[in-house]
């Protein structure tokens, strides 16, 4: 089967791969993959990994590179196995990527995203989206109702994300909020938060097509914090109070300072984005402002019906962020190198694993 493998640091394949054989354990699947998204976390393995990708066999999935990629995908299920009830051969689904052991401190505790050996689809696991079939734990599999396209269904994952951080922020109707970042995260959040009931939602971008894309959201403003200071200026916008949540998706520090400036006392600023490195902090201004400061990881895993049904009600319209659409053998040139360029205007590329997708827009 085609597949498109990470090997090493810059070096990610499309390639012919072994396909799954043999019988299906009871509580697992097997899938084709439609759309799959290319996650900010497949971008960092590709420019500075190996990282979460494993050198030596996972301990919970025993995989190991190469690692085919691809976590964030919907699929239609080809066959089920004996135990299998939720689901059947021929139902479209959306993956929830996260594999946990079920057993440790936190998974007995219903925080399964925390697992003390968590594995995921596409990063740490025999198997991913990016490939003509794969083999699935039935719990990942949410089934996608009439309504709920391929596309929609690939972004469930990522929205699961941008929700989770606006949840963690209590963002609450008529609440200010500003989003540091209109990458796919932060568009992403931009909705979620919209969906909450926020009343002026703030973003801080300066890629100018990404932040004419946070507009086209329902932004109230978005700043360039190349040319002024963004915290300065929502303080300005909000009466001298500042915004009741800030949800950074960045992973920058500056970013999170401006968060931290940006929210009023007894506030809330939520850690979404990946800090690959330490950021100075001054911890003084939280205490003068008596702040939370949140982190976050990952989401949930019962989340998927939840945001499932938001997208079939049309008030998470998640289609709004793909900016481009790839096939399959093009997912290095034109998604991958694209994607880690400095300049690069894209926020969500999906690839069309199976050749046949309908989308929102044509594919490229």
């Amino acid at each position: 089967m085609r597949a498109i493998r990470y090997y090493d640091k810059r070096d990610i394949r499309v390639e012919e791969a072994a396909p799954p054989t043999g019988e299906l354990a009871p509580n697992e699947l097997l899938v084709a993959p439609r759309l799959c998204g290319i996650c900010g976390t497949d971008l960092h393995e590709y420019v500075a990994g190996p990282i979460v990708t494993p050198v030596e066999p996972h301990p919970l999935t025993a995989a190991t590179l190469p690692q085919t990629l691809g976590h964030e995908f919907s699929a239609e299920v080809v066959d089920v196995g004996s135990g299998v009830t939720n689901v059947r051969a021929d139902d479209r689904v959306s993956l929830m990527p996260l594999i946990y052991c079920g057993r440790c401190y936190f998974c007995r505790r219903g925080l399964n995203h925390l697992c003390e050996v968590m594995g995921c689809l596409g990063l740490s696991s025999p198997w991913g989206g990016m490939a003509d079939l794969a083999v699935v734990k039935d719990y990942q599999v949410s089934l996608l109702p009439d309504n709920v396209t391929y596309e929609q269904g690939a972004l469930i994952e990522p929205t699961a994300v941008a929700a989770y951080g606006v949840e963690c922020g209590g963002v609450r109707p008529g609440d200010a909020v500003l989003i540091t970042g209109a990458g796919p995260i932060g568009a992403l959040a931009v909705l979620a938060a919209t969906a909450a009931g926020a009343s002026r939602v703030f973003v801080s971008e300066p890629n100018k097509q990404r932040a004419r894309l946070a507009s086209e959201l329902g932004a109230a403003e978005v700043f360039d914090p190349a040319a002024g200071d963004p915290a300065a200026q929502i303080v300005d916008l909000t009466d001298g109070l500042g915004v009741d949540v800030a949800i950074e998706c960045v992973g920058n520090g500056d970013a999170l300072d401006a968060c931290v400036r940006a929210t009023r006392r007894a506030g809330v600023v939520v850690q979404t984005g990946l800090h690959v490195g330490t950021a100075t902090v001054n911890p003084m201004q939280w205490a003068l402002k008596d702040l939370t400061i949140r982190g976050t990881w990952c989401y949930p895993v019962q989340s998927w019906p939840r945001i499932t049904t938001q997208i079939a009600a049309g008030t998470l319209p998640v289609e709004k962020i793909v900016s481009a659409c790839i096939r399959l053998p093009d997912a290095v040139e034109r998604g991958f190198d694209q994607l880690v360029k400095r300049d690069n205007a894209q926020v969500k590329v999906l690839v069309d694993v199976a050749g046949s997708a309908i989308m929102s827009k044509d594919i490229q």
